[in-house]
């Protein structure tokens, strides 16, 4: 699989944007693309892949973060998603909701951070025990020997 190029979502809005009032306006296709082009400043072989990105960024907008344009070689699958327009392949790429991995994550413990919650509570100050804490653990430790 060889990435030819990609496109990030603010490129795609735009020329989503652009496209549909250029064809509210009763342009044909071709001059889409010619206007298009002038407007993104996108030569031949790019502007076809741009063209072709902005039709699979209409069928997916929430959460995409970009459109790779990939080709694949002999005897490679497409990946799941990828829309075939001509020889090459288009996939959407979608950003992580991130509500969904906080929730996911709440109840996970990673040994990279210190392995999660104290074992003695919360910390009650940054400065360390109060004269009273220290006294309760003391007597605590005094009472276990």
């Amino acid at each position: 699989m060889k990435a030819i190029t990609e496109f990030p979502t603010f490129q795609l809005v735009k020329g989503l944007a652009a496209k549909t009032a250029l064809t509210a306006e009763g342009k044909t296709p071709e001059e889409i693309e010619q206007n298009l082009g002038e407007s993104f400043k996108l030569t031949e072989p790019k502007l076809k892949y741009f063209v072709a990105a902005i039709d699979v960024a209409a069928q997916n907008p929430t959460d995409l973060k970009r459109v790779l344009v990939l080709g694949l070689g002999e005897n490679e699958t497409a990946p799941a998603k990828a829309v075939k327009v001509d020889e090459f392949y288009y996939l959407p790429e979608f950003a992580v909701n991130r509500e969904i991995k906080l929730q996911v994550g709440a109840g996970v413990k990673s040994p990279r951070k210190g392995g999660g919650a104290r074992k003695d509570g919360p910390k009650s100050s940054p400065w360390g025990l109060s004269p009273e804490e220290k006294a309760a653990k003391n007597k605590g430790a005094a009472k276990k020997q």
